[in-house]
């Protein structure tokens, strides 16, 4: 068979819809100044779709100094690599920076937090070494799991006991290849809200030899006490070995760090392909990024009015009757029953007739006969717009009991 026939007739689980869900449930155009609100298809809406959770994206003081850094530096600066030719001052200070506000000794600058996770799973472990992580896990650390070719195994999501059964199973790996142990979680999952069980796991320590890998690129500027992270806020930081955030969220950037003791640093520094081999993070970002991180440090105002908004959203949708199931971080999840077809026109309801864009998830991400409505509060989001959310998921939600879904039309005008 040739190549491009067998693509053109498998275009994947979400691709094969692309003729009619282009432009409007996949690839959407917002907008407009980032905010809670934009223009979609040329109308205002309330969007709750963005992870600018901090409203940095527009604060006076990243647009200023994004400016400047840009117009001083130009977007090239540094041209190369950063082991070859693309390093400077700036880009070690902010590493030095990252690492102490989240509790290591030393960080590493990644280009992207996707890329970033991937590279970093392929480094640190080979083939006589086990990987041990959680079964709703994001597509990059799955991506990451797929190239390491040694054993795996999953446990069930955030289900300690199953995670002490999978240790058992990589320790007798282990005895017989000479290799270690790698498990790996996220501080926040992205999709349900949930916290990983980071203490939890690292408990199984005293019984296991492991080291423990925490994607929190949602809990990041978000979670605990100085918006460290989620191994602050589980009082957990020394029992978090390699720690991993990305700046595409609470930061309102693009990039990600990792960070760890000097010495696992130092090995990720040298042996992440994805890094050795790609051009370092412009200028103008690692400035900007200095900027985001010094208002993420000494504005605590910004995460309290985030958490304000997230919790009175939150605390509207259950007293509403609403399914928002486990989520205890800002992440809000809506679980609603319902096929495709339902979920699409539901959208689009809510989208033209009340004029609120959110992200709706569907199978193969959750089971067949769920609906997930997706809301990301942030700082900029206010009091009226969570009762106007609250009130058109009332309606909305109405309908889709009463049948009313079933019978509308799906393809985007």
């Amino acid at each position: 068979m040739d190549l491009f026939d067998k693509i053109s007739k498998n275009l994947g689980p979400i691709g094969q819809h692309h003729k009619w869900s282009h432009g409007y449930f996949s690839f959407p155009k917002l907008e407009g100044e980032i905010g809670p609100h934009m223009k979609f298809r040329g109308k205002d809406h309330l969007v709750w779709s963005l992870n600018n959770y901090l409203g940095l994206a527009n604060h006076p003081e990243v647009r200023a100094t994004d400016a400047e850094a840009a117009k001083l530096y130009g977007m090239a600066y540094p041209m190369g690599a950063r082991m070859m030719s693309g390093n400077s001052n700036q880009h070690e200070r902010l590493e030095q920076d990252l690492a102490a506000f989240v509790g290591k000794e030393d960080a590493f600058l990644l280009n992207y937090g996707y890329q970033g996770m991937v590279s970093i799973i392929d480094a640190l472990v080979d083939r006589n070494d086990v990987i041990v992580y959680d079964a709703e896990s994001h597509a990059c650390i799955i991506d990451g799991v797929r190239l390491h070719m040694g054993k795996r195994y999953v446990y069930q999501h955030n289900d300690v006991g199953s995670c002490k059964k999978q240790l058992e199973r990589a320790t007798k790996i282990v005895e017989q290849t000479g290799g270690a142990i790698l498990v790996i979680t996220e501080g926040v999952f992205g999709m349900s809200g949930a916290q990983g069980k980071l203490k939890e796991i690292n408990v199984l320590k005293e019984q296991f030899d492991f080291r423990l890998l925490v994607d929190d690129a949602h809990g990041f500027g978000t979670m605990g006490p100085t918006g460290a992270g989620t191994h602050e806020a589980q009082n957990c930081i020394d029992g978090v070995d390699i720690y991993f955030g990305t700046f595409a969220k609470s930061m309102a950037g693009i990039g990600a760090f990792v960070a760890a003791k000097e010495e696992i640093v130092t090995f990720l520094r040298y042996n992440m392909r994805s890094q050795t081999f790609a051009k370092s993070l412009p200028m103008p970002m690692v400035v900007g990024l200095q900027k985001r991180l010094e208002l993420l440090k000494n504005e605590p105002g910004l995460r309290e009015k985030l958490w304000e908004v997230a919790l009175s959203l939150q605390n509207g949708l259950r007293d509403n009757g609403f399914d928002i199931g486990h989520t205890n971080t800002m992440v809000t999840p809506v679980f609603l029953k319902g096929d495709l077809s339902e979920a699409t026109a539901l959208t689009m309801d809510l989208r033209e007739n009340y004029g609120i864009f959110c992200s709706i998830v569907v199978y193969p991400v959750i089971p067949k006969g769920q609906i997930e409505l997706r809301l990301i509060p942030t700082a900029k989001h206010t009091s009226e717009d969570v009762k106007r959310t609250i009130f058109a998921f009332s309606e909305i939600s109405e309908k889709l009991n009463n049948g009313y879904y079933k019978e509308q039309q799906v393809v985007p005008a």
